[in-house]
Protein backbone atom coordinates (compact mmCIF):
# COMPACT_ATOMS: atom_id res chain seq x y z
CA UNK A 1 0.00 0.00 0.00
CA UNK A 2 2.40 2.45 -1.29
CA UNK A 3 0.14 5.09 -2.40
CA UNK A 4 -1.50 4.77 1.61
CA UNK A 5 1.21 4.31 4.07
CA UNK A 6 1.31 3.58 7.22
CA UNK A 7 0.60 6.20 9.93
CA UNK A 8 0.38 5.74 13.57
CA UNK A 9 -2.18 9.18 14.11
CA UNK A 10 -0.11 9.54 17.29
CA UNK A 11 -3.10 12.40 18.70
CA UNK A 12 -5.54 10.16 17.82
CA UNK A 13 -4.14 7.29 20.11
CA UNK A 14 -3.13 9.13 22.71
CA UNK A 15 -6.99 10.79 23.30
CA UNK A 16 -8.88 7.19 23.18
CA UNK A 17 -5.88 5.50 25.73
CA UNK A 18 -6.85 8.51 27.74
CA UNK A 19 -10.00 8.42 27.60
CA UNK A 20 -9.68 4.51 28.56
CA UNK A 21 -7.64 4.88 31.16
CA UNK A 22 -10.12 7.45 32.63
CA UNK A 23 -13.08 5.81 32.47
CA UNK A 24 -11.50 2.50 33.53
CA UNK A 25 -10.54 4.45 37.00
CA UNK A 26 -13.55 6.58 37.06
CA UNK A 27 -16.40 3.93 36.28
CA UNK A 28 -16.81 0.91 38.54
CA UNK A 29 -19.42 -1.91 37.11
CA UNK A 30 -17.92 -4.91 34.80
CA UNK A 31 -20.34 -4.24 32.21
CA UNK A 32 -19.84 -0.46 31.53
CA UNK A 33 -15.71 -0.97 31.41
CA UNK A 34 -16.44 -3.61 29.06
CA UNK A 35 -18.85 -1.49 26.90
CA UNK A 36 -16.41 1.40 26.80
CA UNK A 37 -13.32 -0.70 26.10
CA UNK A 38 -15.17 -2.38 22.86
CA UNK A 39 -16.58 1.10 22.22
CA UNK A 40 -13.03 3.19 21.83
CA UNK A 41 -11.21 -0.27 20.27
CA UNK A 42 -13.65 0.17 17.66
CA UNK A 43 -13.35 4.04 17.70
CA UNK A 44 -9.79 2.89 16.92
CA UNK A 45 -10.39 0.64 14.48
CA UNK A 46 -12.58 3.06 12.54
CA UNK A 47 -10.16 6.52 12.53
CA UNK A 48 -6.70 5.14 12.28
CA UNK A 49 -4.66 3.02 9.22
CA UNK A 50 -6.00 1.72 6.93
CA UNK A 51 -9.81 2.61 7.85
CA UNK A 52 -9.61 5.75 8.60
CA UNK A 53 -6.68 7.06 6.03
CA UNK A 54 -9.07 5.59 3.24
CA UNK A 55 -12.25 7.18 4.33
CA UNK A 56 -10.22 10.77 4.78
CA UNK A 57 -8.80 10.38 0.93
CA UNK A 58 -9.46 6.97 -0.99
CA UNK A 59 -13.01 5.85 -0.56
CA UNK A 60 -16.92 7.28 0.14
CA UNK A 61 -17.37 3.34 1.30
CA UNK A 62 -14.75 3.39 3.74
CA UNK A 63 -16.30 6.84 5.00
CA UNK A 64 -19.58 5.45 5.16
CA UNK A 65 -18.33 2.37 7.06
CA UNK A 66 -16.50 4.61 9.46
CA UNK A 67 -19.69 6.48 9.88
CA UNK A 68 -21.42 3.78 9.99
CA UNK A 69 -19.41 2.48 13.47
CA UNK A 70 -19.40 5.63 14.63
CA UNK A 71 -22.67 6.47 14.58
CA UNK A 72 -24.33 3.12 15.35
CA UNK A 73 -21.96 1.40 17.46
CA UNK A 74 -19.12 3.56 19.56
CA UNK A 75 -22.10 6.55 20.09
CA UNK A 76 -23.88 4.43 21.78
CA UNK A 77 -21.85 1.77 23.40
CA UNK A 78 -20.09 5.08 24.85
CA UNK A 79 -23.28 6.33 26.20
CA UNK A 80 -24.14 3.30 27.87
CA UNK A 81 -20.54 2.86 29.49
CA UNK A 82 -21.02 6.19 31.16
CA UNK A 83 -23.10 6.31 34.91
CA UNK A 84 -26.44 7.95 35.67
CA UNK A 85 -24.79 9.97 38.39
CA UNK A 86 -22.29 11.27 35.70
CA UNK A 87 -24.90 12.30 33.21
CA UNK A 88 -27.05 13.94 36.42
CA UNK A 89 -23.65 15.95 37.29
CA UNK A 90 -23.00 16.84 33.64
CA UNK A 91 -26.47 17.81 32.61
CA UNK A 92 -27.36 19.90 35.75
CA UNK A 93 -25.94 23.46 34.76
CA UNK A 94 -28.90 25.01 33.42
CA UNK A 95 -27.97 25.77 29.59
CA UNK A 96 -27.18 22.24 28.98
CA UNK A 97 -30.06 21.05 31.04
CA UNK A 98 -32.45 23.28 28.73
CA UNK A 99 -30.29 21.77 25.64
CA UNK A 100 -30.52 17.99 26.36
CA UNK A 101 -34.51 18.65 27.30
CA UNK A 102 -34.83 19.80 23.43
CA UNK A 103 -32.32 17.14 21.75
CA UNK A 104 -33.91 14.34 23.74
CA UNK A 105 -37.18 15.13 21.88
CA UNK A 106 -37.30 12.68 19.07
CA UNK A 107 -38.97 15.40 16.43
CA UNK A 108 -35.91 17.54 17.04
CA UNK A 109 -33.00 14.64 17.22
CA UNK A 110 -34.26 13.28 13.59
CA UNK A 111 -34.10 16.74 12.36
CA UNK A 112 -30.49 17.33 13.20
CA UNK A 113 -29.58 14.05 12.89
CA UNK A 114 -31.05 13.75 9.03
CA UNK A 115 -29.81 17.55 8.46
CA UNK A 116 -26.44 17.56 9.83
CA UNK A 117 -25.64 13.87 9.34
CA UNK A 118 -26.33 14.13 5.48
CA UNK A 119 -24.27 17.56 5.27
CA UNK A 120 -21.18 15.58 6.55
CA UNK A 121 -21.23 13.28 3.44
CA UNK A 122 -21.60 16.13 1.22
CA UNK A 123 -18.98 16.31 -1.57
CA UNK A 124 -17.79 19.82 -0.27
CA UNK A 125 -17.38 18.88 3.49
CA UNK A 126 -15.80 15.31 1.95
CA UNK A 127 -13.20 17.40 0.15
CA UNK A 128 -12.79 19.64 2.99
CA UNK A 129 -11.92 16.59 5.82
CA UNK A 130 -9.23 15.65 2.95
CA UNK A 131 -7.42 18.35 2.97
CA UNK A 132 -5.80 17.99 6.44
CA UNK A 133 -5.25 15.92 9.79
CA UNK A 134 -7.13 18.52 11.71
CA UNK A 135 -10.16 18.70 9.42
CA UNK A 136 -10.04 15.02 9.13
CA UNK A 137 -10.43 14.98 13.13
CA UNK A 138 -12.66 17.85 13.13
CA UNK A 139 -15.39 15.78 10.76
CA UNK A 140 -15.26 12.64 12.89
CA UNK A 141 -15.82 15.07 16.07
CA UNK A 142 -18.86 15.62 14.18
CA UNK A 143 -19.76 12.71 13.22
CA UNK A 144 -19.63 11.44 16.91
CA UNK A 145 -21.48 14.21 18.00
CA UNK A 146 -24.29 13.53 15.46
CA UNK A 147 -24.05 9.72 16.81
CA UNK A 148 -24.40 11.22 20.63
CA UNK A 149 -28.00 13.04 19.26
CA UNK A 150 -29.34 9.92 17.71
CA UNK A 151 -28.77 7.73 20.43
CA UNK A 152 -30.05 9.96 23.16
CA UNK A 153 -33.96 9.73 22.61
CA UNK A 154 -33.75 6.11 21.73
CA UNK A 155 -31.65 4.74 25.22
CA UNK A 156 -33.32 7.52 27.26
CA UNK A 157 -30.57 7.51 29.69
CA UNK A 158 -30.78 11.65 30.35
CA UNK A 159 -31.98 12.92 33.60
CA UNK A 160 -34.44 14.87 33.70
CA UNK A 161 -35.41 14.51 29.61
CA UNK A 162 -38.68 13.16 28.19
CA UNK A 163 -38.35 9.36 28.47
CA UNK A 164 -39.98 7.46 25.56
CA UNK A 165 -41.93 4.33 26.20
CA UNK A 166 -40.48 0.83 25.28
CA UNK A 167 -42.76 0.93 22.13
CA UNK A 168 -41.23 4.17 21.24
CA UNK A 169 -38.06 3.62 21.92
CA UNK A 170 -38.49 1.06 19.36
CA UNK A 171 -40.35 3.05 16.83
CA UNK A 172 -37.61 6.04 16.61
CA UNK A 173 -34.51 3.54 16.32
CA UNK A 174 -36.85 2.02 13.21
CA UNK A 175 -37.04 5.37 11.86
CA UNK A 176 -34.19 6.44 12.61
CA UNK A 177 -32.40 3.64 10.76
CA UNK A 178 -34.40 5.48 7.81
CA UNK A 179 -32.85 8.89 7.82
CA UNK A 180 -29.60 8.11 8.41
CA UNK A 181 -29.16 6.56 5.05
CA UNK A 182 -30.68 9.81 3.06
CA UNK A 183 -27.92 9.72 -0.03
CA UNK A 184 -27.99 6.22 -0.50
CA UNK A 185 -30.16 6.11 -3.40
CA UNK A 186 -28.31 9.36 -5.02
CA UNK A 187 -25.10 7.70 -4.59
CA UNK A 188 -26.61 4.27 -6.09
CA UNK A 189 -28.83 5.85 -9.09
CA UNK A 190 -25.85 8.71 -10.00
CA UNK A 191 -24.04 8.28 -13.51
CA UNK A 192 -20.98 9.46 -12.51
CA UNK A 193 -18.68 10.18 -9.28
CA UNK A 194 -19.90 13.24 -7.06
CA UNK A 195 -16.52 13.33 -4.87
CA UNK A 196 -13.20 14.38 -6.42
CA UNK A 197 -11.37 14.51 -3.72
CA UNK A 198 -11.52 10.98 -3.10
CA UNK A 199 -8.74 9.55 -5.34
CA UNK A 200 -7.02 5.84 -5.73
CA UNK A 201 -9.67 4.11 -5.52
CA UNK A 202 -8.36 1.67 -8.42
CA UNK A 203 -4.74 1.30 -7.46
CA UNK A 204 -5.68 0.82 -4.00
CA UNK A 205 -9.18 -1.50 -4.12
CA UNK A 206 -9.30 -2.17 -7.32
CA UNK A 207 -12.65 -0.48 -8.33
CA UNK A 208 -13.82 2.77 -10.04
CA UNK A 209 -14.84 5.68 -8.22
CA UNK A 210 -18.44 5.22 -9.68
CA UNK A 211 -18.53 1.64 -8.24
CA UNK A 212 -17.08 2.86 -5.07
CA UNK A 213 -19.81 5.45 -4.84
CA UNK A 214 -22.55 2.81 -5.59
CA UNK A 215 -20.91 0.18 -2.91
CA UNK A 216 -21.12 3.06 -0.59
CA UNK A 217 -25.09 3.16 -1.15
CA UNK A 218 -25.79 -0.24 -0.49
CA UNK A 219 -23.55 -0.62 2.29
CA UNK A 220 -24.72 2.68 4.04
CA UNK A 221 -28.43 0.66 3.70
CA UNK A 222 -27.60 -2.67 5.03
CA UNK A 223 -25.02 -1.08 7.87
CA UNK A 224 -27.13 0.38 9.38
CA UNK A 225 -31.46 -0.95 8.76
CA UNK A 226 -29.72 -4.47 9.99
CA UNK A 227 -28.19 -3.68 13.59
CA UNK A 228 -30.33 -0.29 14.59
CA UNK A 229 -33.64 -2.85 13.44
CA UNK A 230 -32.15 -4.99 15.67
CA UNK A 231 -31.73 -3.18 18.56
CA UNK A 232 -35.66 -1.78 18.25
CA UNK A 233 -36.60 -5.35 18.15
CA UNK A 234 -34.63 -6.20 20.85
CA UNK A 235 -35.72 -3.11 23.05
CA UNK A 236 -39.54 -4.54 22.45
CA UNK A 237 -39.03 -8.07 23.12
CA UNK A 238 -37.38 -7.51 26.52
CA UNK A 239 -40.21 -4.80 27.48
CA UNK A 240 -42.67 -7.61 27.18
CA UNK A 241 -40.37 -10.36 28.15
CA UNK A 242 -39.34 -8.40 31.91
CA UNK A 243 -43.45 -7.38 32.08
CA UNK A 244 -43.21 -3.81 31.03
CA UNK A 245 -46.14 -2.55 29.56
CA UNK A 246 -44.97 -0.86 26.13
CA UNK A 247 -46.88 1.78 26.08
CA UNK A 248 -45.55 3.15 29.64
CA UNK A 249 -42.83 5.63 30.44
CA UNK A 250 -40.95 4.32 33.59
CA UNK A 251 -39.74 7.02 36.00
CA UNK A 252 -36.19 7.20 37.60
CA UNK A 253 -35.14 8.34 40.72
CA UNK A 254 -32.91 10.55 38.12
CA UNK A 255 -35.89 12.31 36.92
CA UNK A 256 -37.17 13.45 39.99
CA UNK A 257 -34.15 14.89 41.39
CA UNK A 258 -33.51 16.92 37.95
CA UNK A 259 -37.60 18.58 38.30
CA UNK A 260 -36.76 19.64 42.42
CA UNK A 261 -33.64 20.99 40.93
CA UNK A 262 -35.82 22.75 38.06
CA UNK A 263 -38.09 23.97 40.77
CA UNK A 264 -35.21 25.39 43.01
CA UNK A 265 -33.72 27.16 39.91
CA UNK A 266 -37.58 28.91 39.23
CA UNK A 267 -37.70 29.63 42.82
CA UNK A 268 -34.28 31.48 42.89
CA UNK A 269 -35.15 33.56 39.72
CA UNK A 270 -38.82 34.36 40.74
CA UNK A 271 -36.77 36.20 43.64
CA UNK A 272 -34.65 37.67 41.97
CA UNK A 273 -37.02 39.68 39.69
CA UNK A 274 -39.16 39.95 42.75
CA UNK A 275 -36.19 41.34 45.08
CA UNK A 276 -36.52 45.42 45.66
CA UNK A 277 -33.45 47.19 43.99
Amino acid sequence: MSLLPFQWHVVELIVIIAAGVSHWLLVRPLRQRLYAIFALLALAVATMWPLGDLAATVSLTAAVVQRLVIMVFVAPMLLLSTPTSVFSRLTRPAFVDAVMRRVAHPGLALAIVTILGTYTLTPAVIDWGARGELNRDGLVLGVFAIGLVLWIPGLALMPGTKRLSPIGRAAYIFVSALVVTSLSFVWIFAHHSLYPALHDQHALLDMTPLLDQQLAGFVAKFGCYLPMWTVSFVIFSRAEEQGIPVEETPLHWADVERELQRIDRQRARALRRHRPS
